[in-house]
Parts: structure tokens; sequence; C-alpha cells
């Protein structure tokens, strides 16, 4: 009895609600330091890695900073597109104490939605953008606020000192350093180059305290063969054929004929790429290489060269073009003229339908198409644009019995102007077709590595090859390309009118495509040109409305190039005959002779108008126009002044230069201080 006492006294102890009390709160402590050991265990040992970069990314700001996008050069290194620094704005939205007031101020300055910019500054409370690239005095008036949350970042802004100049060609680049069209975008990869990062480790307080920078890498940089000089003949004279005759629109393209190189491609509309977003429909578009249309008789070229080259004609050989109508599957096509017996020769020439669809069907079919392909009207040139079609052609499988017709002489076949230029070039080359190139060099910075030029393959014999010279070049002194004529050098072309299809699928008989293109001087050429206009108003043919813009933009460029002259200047003509609708009628009224023109056909017998005044004749005539009368101008002395000097005074001045020779300014007519009206044409001899 004596032993069980203290057992009984020890389970009462135990039982004592203070001993329960600690044992609870013991085993509570160590449930609690448990579980806080083993969050602490995952915090520090399993999301280590992810919290630490939470940490870091509260600590440290990274800024990306983009790279100098490569310089675009014209062929003399003359920049065409740069970078340049330009100033971007953004806030932090939680460290602007009153946003409504800091909206008020900014958005007259930026030209923003105030309800807009207060969204912005609710919905983002870290950062959010309020304006990039903005303007000098932009950033200036913001940066004279002293706005707490408003922060500033530099960053590149693509720059075109030329304005508009080559715009398709070149494209534009958008916000994100990206390029969006042209070259920009083509070569986006090469240019752009890798951007740099700077690390900023920031307090509490969002004050920078360290930072470390890793540098990016500058892209490249471009050198085009474009010719700034021959870029801005072609885009001004393009730009005035389209507004005389109230156009939808047009291409130029100047191309080396023995390189392959494009001195010159120009389209109308057009837009500034400084400004792309504010750019007219349609305006962006390069044309040269995207647009598609039918050529027209300039598409003759594919058909009499193939027929040569197969031995089925020859160009003295006789063709009956049956008074000027042809009958193919149950279908009349009728001539501008009742035209007899014409030679091969005389078909191109004087652009006869009938005479060109009778060579076509000696082709036949498979030999027609198997032409086409060769001179590669059925795919892209590959010049290095993105925006390049490769053209419309049916196989002979799906032709219907009118094809063989149609696309002998250039309707129902679609092509690029880009393809078209590189036929003629390839008969201007000795019968040899380069590779089309825009682009001549790459390279960081000075450190430039060329392009090499493409070997060229062969499309035309040599004989064949000059006797389609020789008949381009009759095509310009005695058929319809006489308006073509160049003063000092030789030319051969041929004229193209070609029907547009209406929103009915038919041939529209009200809208046209007008085109020149030749090549010149014929022995050695120097530059093949192309003139497109599409849908002219008030005149429609080719040798009305492109064969003069030809005229102009080759004698520019060949003065331009110092290209010798083969043949002598014309003499002075008088006044009245140097309008094209006046020389024509001279040369009619004197020959006897019916207009060698399915281009021109009315237009030959078309009296000049009275107010033919405001035709400006250019650098495309000869002799000293004073057609209307206004407000006066006295002539400078260009007594030793270059080429390029007296174009210049003449342009400031509001008159038209004509110039003929070589060297620097020797005579001139009118004479210096004589006082005419502006837009008179301005006579200048240049000798050496």
């Amino acid at each position: 009895m004596a032993s069980s006492k203290p057992q009984t006294e020890g389970s009462a102890a135990l039982e004592s609600p203070v001993v329960r009390r600690t044992l609870v709160l013991a085993a509570f402590l160590f449930l609690w330091m448990l579980v806080v050991a083993l969050r602490l265990y995952d915090l520090q040992v399993i999301q280590y890695v992810r919290w630490l970069a939470r940490g870091e990314r509260q600590q440290q700001q990274v800024v990306e900073i983009a790279p100098q996008r490569g310089i675009i050069y014209d062929r003399n290194l003359h920049p065409l597109a740069m970078s340049l620094p330009a100033e971007s704005i953004y806030a932090v939205p939680n460290q602007i104490p009153d946003p409504g007031m800091v909206v008020h101020l900014l958005a007259p300055i930026l030209k923003l939605d105030p309800q807009d910019l207060l969204g912005q500054f609710k919905a983002y409370r870290s950062f959010c953008w309020i304006e990039r690239k903005v303007s000098h005095e932009q950033a200036a008036r913001v940066k004279a606020l002293n706005l707490k949350g408003i922060y500033f970042e530099k960053e590149m802004k693509r720059f075109y000192p030329n304005g508009d100049l080559a715009a398709q060609v070149l494209g534009y680049v958008g916000m994100d350093n990206n390029g969006l069209a042209g070259l920009e975008y083509s070569f986006n990869s090469l240019m752009k180059g890798k951007s740099g990062r700077v690390l900023l480790e920031t307090d509490a307080r969002h004050h920078s305290f360290k930072s470390v920078e890793q540098p990016g890498q500058p892209g490249q940089n471009l050198v085009l063969t474009l010719d700034r000089g021959i870029q801005f003949i072609a885009e001004r004279e393009l730009a005035k054929i389209v507004k005389k005759y109230h156009a939808a629109g047009g291409v130029v393209i100047v191309q080396n004929p023995h390189t392959g190189d494009i001195l010159a491609m120009a389209s109308q509309p057009t837009f500034n790429p400084n400004d792309f977003e504010q750019a007219p429909a349609g305006a962006t578009e390069n044309r040269a290489v995207a647009w598609i249309y039918e050529p027209g008789s300039t598409f003759k070229l594919v058909t009499i060269s193939a027929a040569l080259q197969e031995g089925l004609a020859s160009p003295d050989q006789v063709i009956n073009c049956q008074e000027g109508q042809i009958v193919v599957a149950g279908i009349v096509t009728h001539d501008w003229h009742p035209f007899g017996d014409l030679t091969v020769a005389q078909v191109l020439m004087n652009s006869s339908e009938v005479g060109t669809i009778k060579i076509g069907l000696r082709l036949g079919e498979q030999r027609l198409y198997d032409w086409i392909l060769r001179y590669g009207f059925d795919r892209r040139t590959d010049i290095g644009l993105a925006s390049e079609e490769r053209g419309l052609l049916e196989p002979p499988s799906r032709w219907s019995g009118i094809s063989i017709a149609d696309i002998s002489t250039g309707q129902g076949v679609g092509i690029t102007p880009l393809q078209l230029v590189d036929a003629y070039s390839a008969v201007a080359n000795g019968g040899v077709m380069m590779k089309p190139r825009i682009v001549s060099a790459t390279g960081d910075g000075s450190d430039l590595k060329p392009v090499p030029v493409s070997p060229g393959r062969r499309i035309l014999s040599p004989q064949t090859d000059e006797e389609m010279k020789q008949m381009l070049e009759g095509v310009v002194t005695g058929g319809t390309g006489r308006p073509a004529q160049l003063d000092g050098y030789s030319a051969a072309g041929k004229t193209g009118t070609a029907q547009k299809i209406d929103s009915h699928g038919r041939y529209s008989h009200h809208h046209y495509i007008a085109s020149f293109i030749g090549f010149a001087p014929v022995e050695n050429p120097a530059v093949t040109i192309l003139v497109a206009i599409d849908t002219p108003v008030g005149a429609i043919y080719g040798d009305q409305v492109a064969a003069p813009a030809f005229k102009f933009i080759a004698e520019q460029t060949l003065n331009y190039l110092s290209v010798p002259q083969d043949q002598p200047s014309q003499p002075l003509q008088v006044a009245s005959l140097t309008h094209p609708a006046a020389r024509r009628q001279q040369r009619l009224a004197t020959s006897g002779n019916p207009p060698n023109n399915f281009e021109s056909a009315e237009a030959a017998t078309r009296p000049v108008s009275a107010n033919a005044g405001v035709w400006s004749p250019g650098l495309s005539s000869v002799g000293t126009v004073i057609l209307d009368d206004g407000p006066r101008v006295t002539v400078p002395d260009f007594a030793g002044q270059s080429a390029r000097q007296v174009a210049s005074e003449c342009q400031a001045l509001g008159f038209e230069a004509e110039l003929s020779g070589l060297g620097v300014a020797v005579e001139q007519t009118p004479p210096a201080g004589a006082q005419v009206p502006l837009h008179t044409s301005v006579w200048v001899r240049l000798a050496r």
C-alpha cells in the first residue's frame, strides 16, 4: 500500500492543467517551427532561383539600346537613308502624383488624345510609352515641364535626307527599327544589327546606383546601283507627265544594259518615307516590280525576234497585211491603217497588228510560249525587292483560239516593267541578258564588299541581235517612235498602247497604258529606259505620252553620264514647230505619207491647240520657245558654266534648259540680259 502513493501523485501531476497546457504549447511551437523551417527550406532551397530572379527584377532595369542601323548609299556614296538619335518619352505612372494634370500638359504638345493617355496611366502602373521618337522641339518642351514620373530614352530614328526620292525602292522602317517595305525590308536582317543592353540597378526609390552596358552590333551598310542624279531626273519627268495627263500612276526604269545595274527606278504616286503613315493609298507600291500589266506593242520585240532567230522571217521579207484586218478563231483584228505589203522591218516600224499576228502564227503556240519563257517573263528577276511579282502567263494547253493573236501583240499576257526592261537590255547588250541588280556592295562602315555582277545568258545570236537593233532604230527614225528621237544621240525603241481590263473582265475602250521603251546610243548603248503611264487622260498613245518623256530622260541622263554624242546636233527649229503635234503635222505635210503610228493615228492629224503655250518642252526640244506671256525674268550669262550649273540655275529661275555638246557653256539663246517670260526654253551649247 505504501508503494502506490508516488504513482498516484505522478499521474496527478501529469494530469494537471498547467502541465497539459505547457505540453500543448510546446507541441504547437514545435509544429510552428517545423512549418517555418520547411517554408524557409522551400524559399531558400527549392524556390531560390525563382525568388532571386524576382528580386533582381525589382532592383534591376534592363534598357535595350537600338543598334545603329546600316546606311543606304547611292552609287556615288550619297546617303539615301540613315539613322539619327531621337528622344522617346515614357512614364512610370505610380510615380505621377496628379495624372490628370500631367495628361492636360502633355496631350497638346504631343498631339495625343487625353483620354487615351489617361487610360494608359491607369492600365500600366510601372511603365508605359507615351510617345516614341518625337521631334527635338517636342522633347525640349516636355523636358521644360520637369514632370515627376516622366522620363526620356534615346532611340534611333530612320531619316531619309532626300525626302521622297526613290521612296518605293528604299521603303521605310517602323518604330521597332524593323524594315517594313522596299530594301529596308528585304535587307532588314543585314542592316538592323544587334541591340545593345544597359543593366541599371536601382534602390527602393528607383534611383540608379550602378549600370552595366553590353554594347550592340551596328548593322551593315548598303551601296546601291541607283544614281541620285539620274533618279531625280526620272522622278521629276515622271511626276510632270502623270500630272499633265491626270494619270493614275506611272513608272520609269533606267538600266545599264551591260551590267544590269538599275540607275533609276521611279514610281508614281509616291510618298515621303519620313512620314510613311500619311502615304496615300497605293503610293508605297513599287510599280517597277509589283505592277503586272499587259505591255501592248512593246511586246512585239519577243514575237519578231523569235521569228528571226528561228529562221521563220527576215527583216526584208514581205508580209501581206491584208489591208489592215485578219481573222483568227472567228474574231476579226483590225490595224490602225489598211496596210498592204510590208517588210518585217516595216511591220515593227509601223506597229502593224496584222503583220505581227501573221509572224506569231508562223511561230505557233508552243514555240512562242517557249520564247516568252526564254526572255524570262514567267519568273521573278530576283533583284532583291520583296514585292516583286512573277507575271501572268498561261501554258499553251490553256490558250484559246485567239490567244496566239493576242499574245503576239502584247495582250493576254501580264508582265512587270522590270521584266520588259531586261528584254530590251538584252538586245542592247548584243543579245545577252544580264541579271538586274540594285545593290552593288554591302559591309560594315567603310569596309564594303562588292556584290559581283552575275554572268549573262545569251538570248539572241549576234546576227539576230544586230537586225533587231537596226529595226528598233528604224522605229525611232521613221516609225511610231519618232517623238523619241534624241538630239545628238541615236536611239532605238518601241511605243506601246495597251488596253486595260475593265471591271467586267473586258478590254476597256477608255483606259489604256501608254509606254515607250528604248536604248541609246544604238551602237554602244549606255542606258535602257522604260516609261509607262497608267490610264492617261486626254491622250492615250505611247508616242504622245511616253515617247517625249523618254526623250527628256535619255538626253538628260546621257549628258549627265558624259556619254559622247554619236550624231551631230540638229539645227535650231522655229518656236511654232517645237510642239510634238506641230512637228508631226509638218512631217505629214511634207512627206504626204500616212501617220506611221497605231499609237497616234488620231493625234497625227490633230491641230495644235491654241493654248499650246502651256506645254513645257524641257530638255527634249531644240530652239528658243516663247509661247506664253507672264512675269519677265532676266536671262543670266552662262558662259564658262558646266552642264550641271546651267541646269541648276535654269531650274532656280524657272527656265527650261536645253543643252547640246559637252564641256562648258560657250553660246546661248536668248542672250544674257534678255527679258523673257517664265518657262522659256534657253538653249546653251557646250564645248571643251
